[in-house]
């Protein structure tokens, strides 16, 4: 077996590929759910050589089962966002630590030093729900900054307009992250020229706005903020491991972290790097849960563990994924 802390030691792509058969050999054995959904597909630890090899358990099994691979008691339940009637997915945590050391290890190996910044938070539509991971993140690294000027905002956006400018001219390093369509809210009330803030989106119009490709999105973000690029993160309920793009969406993975794209019309086989196709993911962080997922998200590798983000499958039964209903 292998010590969880293996994980963030990772410094080669064969330690990657060695630590990840570990994890699919661990987790077939741990977990039940994702063990049937092996046995389906005529998979088990025998005919599982390579990361190819690897069956990955469609997302929306978080929305209908416990995907777990212990029986150490449930810490915390992170939950999605979702309108009115809709199944949420349902991400039971075991070990927190565990997440937070994931996501710390992570900022600092994109960004430094957290105590380097305030990091202001315009995360409404997380705010007024619980079980938000993402707000979870975002608190911590609030706390870890020590900076009194560090903070939420819920609506209170004349009191942020004056807290960033203020910062920023006194020359204090800022990440503002915010969900996509507050920041476009802000900069509607309010165009800046903004010197030492990084501006990272999370995605997502929450049904506020209409979806905008984008190239578009950045576009109209520069301008708000008078900066050069947006910074976005790319990560999910579902997941404890995060992904960022310092400028371009293109995103970048943690070591322990890898993107596969798949066939959108064979979910078993994998197509060419630079070519789109269904985003699975691998998070090695997943390690109570499930750490090989196929995401309903479009997107293709552009080598050096860096990848693009194009959209969402229109139908959310994807082709080849939905071969199993318990």
């Amino acid at each position: 077996m292998f010590s969880t802390s293996d994980i963030f030691q990772i410094g080669s792509k064969k330690e990657f590929e060695k630590i990840t058969l570990k994890v699919f050999r661990f987790q077939y054995d741990n977990n039940i759910v994702y063990r049937d959904f092996c046995s389906l597909l005529k998979k088990d630890k025998s005919n599982v050589k390579r990361i190819e090899d690897i069956p990955f358990l469609p997302i929306q099994f978080f929305k209908s089962h416990s995907i777990l691979s212990t029986k150490n008691p449930i810490q915390t339940t992170f939950t999605s966002s979702g309108t009115t009637g809709m199944s949420t997915s349902k991400h039971h945590v075991t070990d927190l630590e565990f997440y937070e050391e994931s996501y710390r290890l992570a900022f600092r190996q994109f960004y430094g030093n957290i105590e380097d910044y305030a990091v202001l938070a315009l995360l409404p539509s997380y705010l007024e729900r619980e079980g938000s991971s993402l707000i979870h993140m975002v608190d911590d690294l609030i706390q870890l900054t020590n900076n009194p000027e560090s903070g939420f905002y819920l609506n209170n956006y004349d009191e942020l307009i004056k807290k960033l400018i203020k910062l920023d001219n006194e020359g204090q390093n800022i990440i503002l992250i915010g969900v996509t369509y507050a920041l476009l809210d802000l900069v509607e009330k309010q165009s800046f020229q903004l010197k030492n803030t990084i501006i990272m989106e999370t995605g997502g119009m929450k049904g506020r706005r209409k979806e905008i490709i984008r190239e578009e999105l950045h576009d109209m973000l520069c301008k708000g903020f008078g900066v050069s690029e947006i910074h976005s993160e790319y990560g999910m309920t579902e997941l404890l491991s995060q992904a960022y793009s310092l400028g371009d969406g293109v995103f970048e993975c943690p070591s322990w972290m890898q993107i596969l794209v798949r066939d959108p019309e064979d979910a078993l086989t994998y197509v060419k790097e630079g070519k789109t196709g269904g985003i699975n993911v691998i998070d090695l962080a997943n390690i109570n849960s499930c750490s090989f997922i196929a995401t309903q998200d479009l997107g293709k590798t552009l080598g050096n563990n860096s990848f693009e983000v194009l959209g969402r499958f229109d139908n959310s039964d994807i082709r080849g994924c939905n071969l199993m209903v318990l």
